[in-house]
């Protein structure tokens, strides 16, 4: 039976030294004191754990990363993006694309068809700035653009070289004729003819920059005096004449509290509605003006509006994939193929061509905004058009990649981090045989190509780059290094301190208790090996067996032999100094160790007082 008495020994050992079942385990207060005393360091030490570890459980629930994001994205003054959107740091371009016309007099005199050769491109950097910005209490601001177009000769071809380009005042007046006094108009023209010979003909010579940005006409300039105030055109032939300077329109946007129409227009010169066309949803704002579009991650929607004044109406952008811009996830948005649809296939286009005939595919009469001129709108070389369209030039092919407008729009703050609209101005011409002055009655009905625009922006300024890549690339990867972070810190803190703790614990209350266990089992009937012989710790006079009976029957003791206790003393105190002093040299710092050698422990005197009668063990 000895061996369980070892056992015994070893397993109650190791219950102290592990905090097995079976002992009291420590109190939980050894985590903020030590040796009795309050440890203060400690505390201080568990008390961050546990706010670091509920800080990281909170915001791993709380979206605090778009917190901060959409508040320097709403605009008001004193916001990031208010600084960007007052005034861009992109750099915005205009690449005009002008066709010029090779053979005027093959066309008009013997039937040929117009061979147009596109020159180009001539690029014009805008510099724009808001103005006049009032914000309001209903989450909108007003403003007015300021903008200045100027010529990029490094990226342009020679703007000074002379093409031939119809006659859009001359053609658009010649229109009208068949429904008014054909007398009247040949007398017009013919006083034109005398007056300004150039000016008369079908086709006129001009340079880029000219039919850009204005020459002198009289027939735009009698319009301009007679014209009624407010419908007036300005003072000059110019296509893109009126995007210069601060431009009359005053918009009005929404400004950020509520995301889901984030930069789409509220009014526009005070109206709700575009005043071009009487019918929704042709007279429809619910547009962006280019700067912002309400998040896709907020809203859902696979549709964005853009609006632009040269457009006379808003454009559909649909949603088409992601892609990758410089490192940013954006969405790829194409204008769908219904756009110049004719109104018997979409419906919608209807109200752009009330009390005419509709036409084809690939068009949109966009006089309203042209003063009345006969200006259709298309995309470049009439790509996604009516086939039809083509049939009647040489020198146009369109391409997908080089005609379609698009935008790529950053899903979580709805900024565009490329966009490009690109559409083409075409001159709807109707015949007027009355008119023979300079051959103009042979000018055929048709919708005559004059140039092209490419207007948007390729690529952000470093800044913005910059701010819209930490927010939506790297920001939401360290949002979730923070937050995991912070619970493991301070989960793995809190385990630290705890196993220290409890080590400190166990080795300090239980060492001498671990020794003194030891020693009461022994003197309890175990048999030591002393010197190579067995004997019984005593306390005054004990009693050692003799030797077994011979019989193989007999399993008993014969007979107890008196041994004084002195003759051990010497082996015991050896024992205990030998125990005490390997112990606690193993398992306790200098000072330790010496106030456990020294010392009378109470509990070995108190040990002593209980134990004063031993049993024999079983043999």
């Amino acid at each position: 039976m000895g061996h369980k008495q070892y056992l015994a020994v070893g397993q109650a050992v190791g219950g102290r030294l592990l905090g097995l079942p079976g002992r009291r385990p420590p109190p939980l207060s050894m985590l903020i004191s030590h040796r009795g005393a309050r440890a203060h360091g400690r505390l201080a030490v568990v008390m961050f754990s546990i706010f670091t570890v509920a800080v990281g459980i909170i915001l791993s629930f709380v979206p605090w990363l778009d917190y901060i994001i959409f508040r320097e994205l709403k605009l008001w003054n004193g916001s990031l993006s208010y600084s960007y959107w007052q005034k861009p740091g992109v750099i915005r371009l205009t690449k005009v694309y002008i066709f010029n016309v090779t053979n005027p007099q093959g066309f008009l005199e013997n039937g040929e068809k117009p061979k147009l050769v596109e020159v180009g491109p001539f690029v014009y950097r805008e510099d724009m700035e808001k103005v006049n910005i009032k914000f309001h209490d209903n989450d909108t601001v007003t403003y007015q653009h300021n903008k200045i177009l100027r010529f990029v000769p490094e990226m342009s071809v020679d703007k000074h070289q002379k093409l031939v380009v119809p006659n859009i005042p001359l053609l658009t007046v010649t229109s009208f004729s068949p429904n008014l006094a054909g007398f009247l108009f040949n007398l017009l023209v013919s006083g034109l003819a005398l007056t300004y010979r150039e000016r008369a003909k079908p086709f006129v010579h001009v340079t880029a920059e000219e039919l850009v940005f204005g020459y002198n006409d009289p027939l735009v300039t009698l319009a301009h005096y007679f014209y009624p105030k407010g419908k007036r055109p300005n003072s000059q032939m110019g296509l893109l004449l009126a995007r210069n300077g601060t431009l009359d329109e005053v918009s009005t946007i929404y400004a950020g509290q509520s995301m889901e129409r984030f930069g789409y227009l509220d009014k526009i010169n005070g109206l709700d509605h575009l005043p071009y066309w009487k019918n929704r949803p042709c007279n429809n704002i619910r547009a962006s003006e280019g700067s912002f579009f309400p998040p896709r991650s907020i809203t859902k929607e696979n549709i964005v509006y853009v609006y632009d004044k040269d457009l006379c109406r808003i454009l559909p952008l649909k949603y088409r994939k992601d892609v990758y811009k410089d490192g940013i996830l954006a969405g790829l948005y194409t204008p769908p193929s219904s756009t110049f649809e004719t109104a018997e296939v979409n419906p919608d286009n209807q109200c752009y061509c009330e009390g005419e005939k509709c036409p084809p595919r690939g068009l949109q009469n966009i006089s309203p905004c042209q003063y009345n001129a006969p200006v259709y709108l298309s995309y470049p070389h009439f790509y996604d058009a009516e086939p039809t369209l083509l049939d009647d030039f040489e020198g146009l092919s369109p391409d997908r990649k080089k005609h379609e407008s698009y935008f790529m729009i950053q899903p979580k703050i709805g900024v565009p981090i490329e966009g490009l609209v690109r559409v083409q101005l075409n001159l709807k011409v109707d015949r007027a045989p009355s008119i023979k002055v300079n051959n103009i009655h042979k000018f055929p009905d048709t919708t005559f190509p004059i140039m092209w625009v490419e207007e948007g922006m390729e690529n952000l300024s470093t800044p913005i780059w910059r701010w819209i890549f930490l927010g939506t690339t790297v920001g939401p990867i360290m949002a979730g290094l923070i937050s995991y972070g912070l619970i493991i810190i301070g989960l793995a803190t809190l385990i630290t301190v705890f196993i220290k703790a409890y080590k400190n614990f166990v080795f300090s209350q239980n060492s001498i208790e671990i020794v003194e266990l030891s020693k009461e089992t022994i003197r309890r009937g175990s048999t030591l090996i002393i010197n190579g012989s067995h004997k019984f710790i005593p306390k005054e006079n004990t009693y050692q067996p003799l030797q077994r009976a011979s019989s193989s029957t007999e399993d008993k003791l014969q007979e107890l032999n008196f041994i004084n206790t002195e003759s051990l003393s010497q082996s015991i105190g050896e024992l205990k100094g030998i125990l005490r002093s390997d112990f606690v040299k193993t398992n306790f710092v200098e000072t330790e160790r010496e106030s456990l050698i020294r010392s009378d422990n109470e509990f070995i005197v108190s040990e002593r007082r209980r134990y004063s009668v031993y049993q024999l063990p079983d043999f």
